[in-house]
């Protein structure tokens, strides 16, 4: 029995274990060309776009190429981009954190009014829906020429991704777990911290992940109307005394610094709420 047993198990063909050298280095190799292409496809674009600009002889004033765009930048002296740089970077997180402050009791608060949500959504979308550019302006004019109003626009602009995506959130509570807390006697506060607002991590963080990314689009809106140091006065600047390779380097710096902070938010949860995420990202 024994020997009958022994052969079968020669002549069986052998598992494949996951430990095994070959299937192990694939797996390497497939993590990091997951890892390797964006990389390898920003360098792609920009030799694709440098070889175009010097084939077709494309102007600067028109479109630069990327080594164009490189000298420019280094050409500003560093006290230029820290100035530039800081502006920027402080209105568009004062304008998050205010919006971010503001937004969440609002959305819990229309997320368990209705009535509330009947008298406040439809000021909510007319503020969303009314353009930005066409209303900074007045708030400028309205607010004076200070910190100020660039924090508002920037808040007005991050502020409704914040309001919709936490209330949805709150409201996809089971309302098995609402019943169960309440049956066991808990409190209205207890009901929002340890059970709605745990379900909604994930919406909140979705949201806060696309308004870090307006804030910096806010920022730059309000510069445009009325600054005197930012990125985006910069870009403003450069355009209008035709140093198009300076504009495209601050757009450069401005795209860096939307990233850096997505990825800031993106690690924050990873960190913090790190069960809020897929299965397949929690590593």
């Amino acid at each position: 029995m024994s020997s009958r047993l022994a052969s079968a198990t020669r002549s069986s063909p052998a598992r494949v274990r996951p430990d095994d050298p070959p299937r192990a280095r694939a797996q390497r190799l497939k993590k990091a060309a997951a890892h390797l292409a964006p990389t390898l496809t920003m360098v792609a674009i920009l030799a694709v776009w440098e070889t175009a600009c010097r084939l077709l002889h494309v102007p600067e004033f028109l479109l630069p190429p990327p080594s164009a765009i490189v000298r420019a930048g280094f050409a500003m002296s560093g006290s230029e981009w820290v100035g530039h740089i800081t502006s920027t970077l402080r209105v568009a997180l004062e304008g998050y954190t205010v919006s971010i402050l503001i937004s969440l009791p609002l959305a819990t608060m229309l997320a368990l009014s209705p009535v509330l949500s009947r008298t406040v959504y439809p000021i909510l979308v007319v503020i969303h829906s009314t353009p930005i550019v066409a209303v900074a302006p007045i708030i400028v004019v309205t607010l004076g020429v200070s910190d100020l109003p660039r924090v508002v626009i920037t808040s007005i602009i991050t502020f409704f991704p914040l309001v919709i995506s936490t209330t949805t959130g709150i409201l996809s509570t089971p309302d098995e777990l609402v019943e169960l807390s309440r049956s066991l006697r808990a409190t209205r506060g207890r009901e929002i911290l340890q059970i709605r607002l745990p379900y909604a991590v994930p919406h909140i963080f979705s949201a806060l992940k696309v308004s870090i990314t307006l804030a910096v689009v806010g920022a730059v809106v309000a510069e445009f109307v009325a600054a005197e140091r930012g990125l985006g006065y910069a870009i403003l600047f450069a355009t209008s005394t035709f140093k198009i390779p300076q504009a495209f380097a601050c757009l450069a710096v401005l795209v860096m610094m939307s990233l850096i902070l997505f990825r800031l938010v993106v690690t924050a949860q990873m960190l913090l709420f790190p069960w809020s995420l897929p299965r397949e990202r929690r590593n």
